[in-house]
């Protein structure tokens, strides 16, 4: 009898650890995956930070154009008016 469960505790414990491995993978596993996780949201990030710098440069360069523009209206406003003269 005792020869019996011996073999039982032998054979459940060969079980636990079998069990205990495959944890031990999947957490191994999710880590993995939780670091990719992480670098994903940094580049992310990086990228966002990226894009608010551009998108503010492209809003000075429309403003710039504007401004360039009323210049090159005004200037051609003179120009009619120095023709006009002649």
């Amino acid at each position: 009898m005792d020869k019996e469960i011996l073999e039982l505790l032998k054979s459940i414990n060969s079980k636990l650890d079998e069990h205990t491995q495959i944890l031990n993978e999947h957490t191994q596993i999710l880590r993995a995956l939780e670091h990719a996780s992480e670098s994903h949201k940094a580049e992310i990030d990086r990228v966002n930070h990226a894009i608010a710098r551009v998108e503010g440069e492209i809003k000075g360069i429309r403003e710039d154009l504007t401004a360039v523009e009323l210049m090159t209206s005004k200037n051609w406003n003179d120009i009619v008016k120095l023709k006009a003269v002649k």
